[in-house]
């Protein structure tokens, strides 16, 4: 028997992305932290573009501030019409803020210079440049400095599938990004997600909000509360949640909620919140699923692996549209 989501077990809702005046958001780091603690979450991570800071002194003890930044890689030149990456990192050491690949043109939002000449740079400072090598060396040098790294928004960053499917070293990419979704309507990833375990990537999946706050909280285009991961972790701290994610314990929603989760041989029980469709994925053409209605929604399903496709993953579609989705499970990691 494996259990992955155990029913009454805690699960802490975060938002593993996130924006603050540090980059280019509108709110102070506290603002930001209120917010979302008022809102029900339990863990933030602060991901300022190129602007890695250590914001724990902002932890509770029922609120945890992961360390972390995002990093974007693109050829020089920003073209709207040209492929980009961008990556969050995230600290195992809560206090570790090294710089990778430090590069001038990259670091305009630390403009204190007394905080610019203190950086702790590591890593190969030439000119970044969007190729599946430089990334690769990327992650690598992040992951041997601490770090361990998540994809973002693969549609916004218009990425040829080549490329992502030839990656390496990514704990994690976001299925969904809100405020992208927000400009494009596409940033639920769940296609590449597929491809990427159908190519045998054991990577995770997880969603995010991406927030600016450009707008306030009561407007339909705030970029807020629209995607998060509830992480499964056996306690709430720091290396409590970092153990989680290391261990790909987490799974990611617009939405809905998955109470329970277990394996038994080939024999699977998963119970949810309200749904129209609870759907066990093996690639695009192979799936179980079953269904509800308004009047009597499904709220558990019981499948049976079947003998193709090398893993399942599942997911949990609700009447406002909404998804939460789970990682893809192996069959050497069931047993079977």
């Amino acid at each position: 028997m494996l259990t992955f989501i155990k029913k009454g077990a805690p699960q802490y809702k975060a938002n593993l992305h996130c924006h603050t005046v540090l980059s280019d958001g509108k709110l102070t780091p506290e603002q930001v932290k209120n917010a979302y603690k008022e809102h029900g979450y339990s863990v933030l991570c602060i991901t300022d573009h190129e602007h890695p800071v250590d914001h724990t002194d902002l932890s509770d003890p029922d609120f945890v501030m992961l360390t972390g930044y995002e990093v974007y890689i693109r050829n020089d030149g920003y073209n709207y019409l040209k492929p980009e990456i961008h990556m969050n990192l995230f600290a195992r050491d809560p206090h570790n803020v090294k710089y990778i690949n430090f590069n001038d043109k990259w670091c305009k939002y630390i403009k204190d210079p007394v905080e610019r000449a203190n950086l702790q740079k590591v890593g190969s400072e030439r000119p970044r440049e969007y190729t599946v090598e430089y990334i690769n060396d990327f992650v690598k040098t992040a992951k041997e400095n601490g770090y361990i790294c998540a994809q973002n928004h693969s549609t916004w960053s218009m990425e040829p599938e080549e490329n992502v499917a030839a990656y390496e070293g990514f704990f994690s990419m976001e299925i969904y990004n809100y405020s992208a979704d927000l400009v494009n309507r596409s940033e639920y990833n769940a296609k590449i997600y597929d491809r990427l375990l159908m190519s045998e990537k054991r990577i995770c999946c997880h969603a995010a909000d991406d927030n600016h706050n450009k707008t306030p909280f009561d407007s339909p285009s705030c970029d807020s509360f629209g995607g998060f991961t509830m992480i499964l972790a056996d306690e709430l701290s720091y290396d409590g949640v970092f153990k989680a994610l290391e261990s790909g314990n987490f799974y990611a929603s617009s939405g809905p909620e998955i109470f329970e989760l277990t394996f038994d041989g080939k024999k699977v029980h998963i119970e949810t919140s309200p749904a129209k469709q609870i759907t066990m994925l093996t690639g695009a053409k192979i799936a179980k699923s079953v269904f509800g209605t308004p009047d009597a929604p499904a709220t558990s399903a019981d499948f049976e692996i079947g003998d193709l496709g090398d893993y399942v993953r599942f997911d949990v579609y609700d009447f406002e549209g909404n998804h939460a989705d789970t990682r893809g499970f192996f069959r050497d990691e069931l047993g079977i």
